[in-house]
């Protein structure tokens, strides 16, 4: 296997498929590796450069292999499916992977340390509780409003529902019922104290770290959207421009051009869906405070005048998109329309 060059691998849980090319990309092998063989097979290999789509487990097999001495990349999974000949199957998919890690316009996803997928494993997880919570109080809702008791929208006007169910000698609620719900407030207490831990810890890492001190300036950013932002995005150098950062979110209009003409349809809605959504939702809450006199957002006082509130918010997330690569990877802190205002005026 000495003349092994590119190897392209499928992985799995258990059953991985190899396919190994010569520099001409002549097929030299194609066979399946059980999970126990992997590394073996890769510690005999003189170095290669080694394709794999970028999946769950595919960081963790990149930083294994890369030690044995071989250039290991990571391609998004819907750049490997036009080199799939035909039907799918491990062994297409393994070849598909050999070729495509070769093409010299391939886009390829940056490897995570360990550490950084520790970062979004601590996201994820209060996501999860978070969403766990809203399911909870919809169940709650939902039951109470069976019985003709209804409360205001929003999470914080939930008390009042918590309470009834609590007071037993409110007569609204049958004994049965009583009992059903309790269970449902508890958990809801469990899920609000444990989300509240996990932001706990989010904010002192986000104190600690310099880029996320540096992207907390930013209107709109928190400590959850700068650890998000750190967390999923390891290499913000890699975007061309702010713009290819904010299109990789999802925060740009799809195009369908040709012939010469430009056509823009909906916001794509691509990348990370969690992230996109931290940095509409850090918009949303800027525009609640933008009043009518504001004289340092112009632009986006006239914006609101002539388009609808959530098309207003998606675009200052892409504005806000920008300014985050903008700081990643020229350095500095956020000046904001007052103090480059003040900057300017000679002294």
């Amino acid at each position: 296997m000495n003349n092994v060059a590119t190897i392209g691998l499928d992985l799995a849980k258990q059953v991985f498929q190899v396919h190994g090319a010569d520099v001409e990309g002549t097929p030299l092998f194609n066979r399946k590796l059980r999970r126990n063989e992997v590394l073996r097979f890769f510690s005999k290999l003189p170095p290669c450069l080694v394709g794999m789509e970028a999946c769950g487990s595919a960081h963790h097999w990149a930083r294994e292999i890369a030690a044995f001495g071989h250039d290991v990349r990571l391609i998004p999974a819907q750049y490997v499916k036009p080199f799939v000949k035909r039907g799918k199957t491990d062994a297409a998919d393994a070849e598909a992977i050999s070729e495509a890690v070769t093409r010299k316009t391939m886009r390829f996803v940056p490897i995570k340390s360990a550490e950084q997928q520790a970062s979004v494993m601590v996201f994820r997880t209060r996501a999860l509780l978070v969403r766990q919570r809203t399911q909870a109080i919809n169940a709650l809702r939902a039951h109470m409003g069976e019985l003709g008791i209804i409360a205001t929208t929003g999470i914080a006007n939930i008390k009042p529902l918590a309470a009834i169910v609590r007071d037993e000698s409110d007569a609204r609620l049958p004994p049965a019922a009583r009992f059903a719900l309790e269970e449902i407030v508890d958990q809801i207490d469990r899920l609000a104290a444990r989300i509240e831990k996990l932001e706990r810890e989010i904010i002192v890492v986000a104190k600690q770290d310099e880029d996320m001190r540096r992207l907390a300036t930013i209107p709109g950013v928190g400590a959850i959207t700068a650890m998000a932002i750190k967390a999923f995005i390891p290499d913000p150098a890699g975007f061309k421009s702010a713009r290819h950062f904010a299109a990789w979110i999802g925060l740009t209009p799809k195009s369908h051009s040709s012939g010469g003409k430009q056509r823009l349809g909906r916001i794509s809605k691509m990348g990370n869906s969690q992230l996109r959504s931290l940095l509409v939702v850090g918009a949303a809450s800027i525009l609640r405070h933008v009043r009518s006199d504001d004289r340092t957002r112009p632009w986006l006082r006239e914006l609101m005048a002539r388009r609808p509130y959530k098309v207003v918010s998606v675009a200052l997330a892409n504005k806000t998109a920008r300014m985050i690569w903008a700081l990643l990877v020229r350095g500095g802190t956020y000046r904001g329309p007052t103090r480059l205002a003040a900057e300017s005026v000679p002294t």
